[in-house]
């Protein structure tokens, strides 16, 4: 979900039924039952990035004259899991967004 920030897209989905949102993200991970009439319903979303390694180097004086050292810091993948919450509540039979909560700041 959610290329551009992700809480202006949550918030545009508010007073809409939560039909549209399953329309553009599938269906949710998890639906929880909260006080009589009101859900919330969740997508997960595991964001991944890439992190390059590095290698630099730099000559150094010995006793047996220069020598070229080189540091090298590996790259490495790193994992963020995001959730993705939006608050529910009953009407006419149909289940409309009224609040969503906030994602982490890795996942915006």
């Amino acid at each position: 979900m959610l290329a551009a920030c992700a809480s202006q897209i949550m918030k545009s989905y508010v007073g809409v039924p939560i039909s549209s949102v399953m329309l553009d993200y599938g269906p949710p991970d998890n639906v929880y039952e909260m006080r009589p009439g009101e859900r919330a319903y969740q997508w997960r979303k595991d964001k991944t990035q890439v992190v390059s390694g590095s290698s630099s180097g730099e000559v150094r004086q010995t006793r047996r004259g220069e020598r070229y050292e080189v540091t090298e810091t590996p790259g490495h993948v790193e994992r963020t899991e995001c959730f993705y919450t939006f608050y529910t509540r009953n009407s006419g039979g149909e289940w409309y967004v009224t609040s969503f909560r906030q994602p982490q700041l890795e996942c915006e």
